[in-house]
């Protein structure tokens, strides 16, 4: 099923939160738009994540759409056990939750709801405030490697 479903590629975003103590974060491959009105977002972190609980705690979590150029950001911030945000830019959304730094877009949202998924958890996520930069290209992952996507002929 991996093999199969790792021909759509999706992209790579990295959901933070301000902690009690400190930023969390983790990278998350399942994300979209899910509701224009009211402006809701969806993404779908493993059940076995030991950081989403956290987040969940907080309330306020914002989605960081990466860039090219992201791909080690990606994996620290898919790592477990370490410090995600040695050496990591950030500014703080309205909620507090950090933007990392070159992103090519930002939601900052309020937990709206959430399901069982099987193996991961379905969040849905209301949008609060939110920003992009047109000029980043976004990190995709593909076929189990991180890809940049081309501009396309106009």
């Amino acid at each position: 099923m991996r093999t199969v479903l790792g021909h759509f590629a999706s992209g790579v975003v990295v959901i933070t939160a301000s902690g009690p103590d400190g930023p969390l974060g983790f990278t998350c491959q399942s994300f979209s738009s899910l509701s224009l009105e009211p402006p809701l977002v969806s993404f779908c972190p493993a059940r076995s994540s030991t950081t989403w609980p956290k987040i969940r705690e907080v309330g306020q979590f914002c989605v960081n759409v990466l860039a090219d150029g992201h791909a080690e950001l990606s994996t620290a911030f898919a790592r477990s056990g370490t410090d995600k945000y040695a050496g990591v830019r950030w500014t703080p959304a309205p909620s507090g939750a950090p933007i990392l730094e070159g992103v090519a877009a930002w939601t900052d949202c309020s937990l709206e709801y959430e399901y069982p998924g099987g193996d991961h958890t379905i969040v849905a996520g209301r949008v609060h405030d939110l920003d992009s930069d047109a000029s980043r290209a976004p990190l995709l992952f593909h076929r189990g490697v991180y890809r940049v996507a081309a501009p396309s002929p106009r």
